[in-house]
């Protein structure tokens, strides 16, 4: 037997697999997903806010039902959103005072609307309202036509018709003395000056801004005439002591007087002709009818004679009226109407005759006269 000491084999020993320690979730990844699903929150909020002011912005453009009747309105100043579109739904300007106070909160939240008398279609989109009410640019337009003859009341209710300003403050602004001279004119009013053109003027404007427009007007064409005619109005001055205003005041009542063109020299001829002729009586009195009804309009109070209509006798004998030809000699106090250029050409270049009389015949014609028995007689003819 060896002495060796035999080595012991090692003992093989089995161990069950150990389960892997699971680790605790990052804090970041949290915060990370936290975070996106915020993300995920806010981005729907956003689209969602986003299709709403959309449907809000297309449903600004949508017309209301109105049938286009010019209303008039007041902002008041310092008016709460709140105020003001519900005495806009309450004057049929607006279906849903809701939708248009979101409107404003969100598409207008700095804008200033203009306090003040407005005048606005009932059938504007609410975004078009809100425009005019501002008075802010891109508030669209309107086609006005000035006839020649119009004096300043009747075109103030065409103004308004059209929605371009207040008729009652344009009669006002159109009768400012301050503004008158502040446009350089010389006289209290601008009648006269509102000249007869074709205009496309601001919708929902200030009446003195729209008075400045026509003024404005009148004084380019009056420029421009008298370059080509001062020497005609050189002779007026000298044979009739008219001044450049006398010439417009004259044309304003020819302008009342003759309904076709060709016979507006005549109608000048007669008035001059009164005015020169020391055998004329009454002495210097143009005897029109237009100016005493002009006087009904202006005066105030009005005198205790006027009535509607056409002149009564009682008007004509009336002494009250300071714009009663038939009382008062020489010129009335200013224009009574607005002359085109035709009627103020008459005056500057008259047909030379000696009628002193005039009297309609139908169809807008007249039958002038050299004296008033044949004047008489031309009455008794007249239809």
């Amino acid at each position: 037997m060896s002495g060796r000491k035999r080595r012991k084999a090692p003992r093989s020993v089995s161990r069950a697999p150990s389960a892997r320690p699971r680790r605790a979730p990052n804090a970041s990844v949290k915060q990370t997903q936290g975070r996106l699903r915020v993300a995920a929150a806010g981005l729907g909020l956003a689209a969602a806010l986003a299709g709403l002011a959309l449907l809000l912005f297309g449903w600004s453009f949508l017309r209301a039902p109105g049938g286009g009747k010019v209303q008039r309105f007041e902002v008041l100043p310092g008016e709460s959103a709140g105020s003001l579109v519900g005495r806009l739904a309450a004057a049929g300007l607006t279906q849903s005072p809701r939708l248009l106070a979101t409107y404003l909160h969100v598409f207008s939240p700095s804008l200033e609307l203009a306090p003040g008398r407005h005048v606005v279609p009932d059938d504007l989109s609410s975004r078009e309202l809100v425009k005019r009410l501002a008075r802010g640019a891109g508030r669209g337009t309107a086609h006005v036509v000035i006839p020649e003859g119009y004096n300043h009341v009747q075109l103030s209710e065409r103004l308004q018709q059209l929605g371009v300003c207040d008729a009652e403050e344009f009669r006002s602004a159109a009768r400012d003395a301050g503004q008158a001279r502040k446009l350089g004119l010389p006289a209290d009013s601008a009648e006269g000056y509102l000249y007869p053109a074709t205009y496309e003027l601001l919708a929902n404007s200030t009446p003195s801004a729209v008075v400045a427009v026509l003024v404005g007007e009148a004084q380019k064409r009056w420029t421009a005439l008298l370059a080509k005619r001062g020497a005609e109005l050189a002779l007026r001055q000298k044979e009739h002591g008219l001044t450049a205003h006398d010439v417009i005041t004259l044309a304003s009542i020819i302008e009342k007087e003759a309904a076709k063109a060709d016979e507006k020299p005549l109608i000048a001829s007669v008035f001059l002709n009164r005015l020169a002729d020391p055998t004329f009586r009454p002495l210097r009195m143009l005897q029109s009818d237009p100016t005493a009804s002009y006087g009904c309009l202006v005066q105030s109070p009005p005198p205790a004679s006027c009535s509607p209509g056409r002149p009564t006798p009682g008007m004509l004998r009336d002494a009250t009226n300071r714009y009663n030809t038939y009382r008062h000699a020489g010129l009335p106090p200013g224009p009574i109407s607005s002359p085109g250029e035709a009627a103020i050409l008459a005056v500057l270049a008259p047909a030379r005759t000696d009628y002193l009389y005039f009297v309609a015949q139908g169809g807008g014609r007249h039958r002038f006269s050299r004296t008033f028995s044949e004047h008489r007689g031309a009455i008794e003819q007249a239809p």
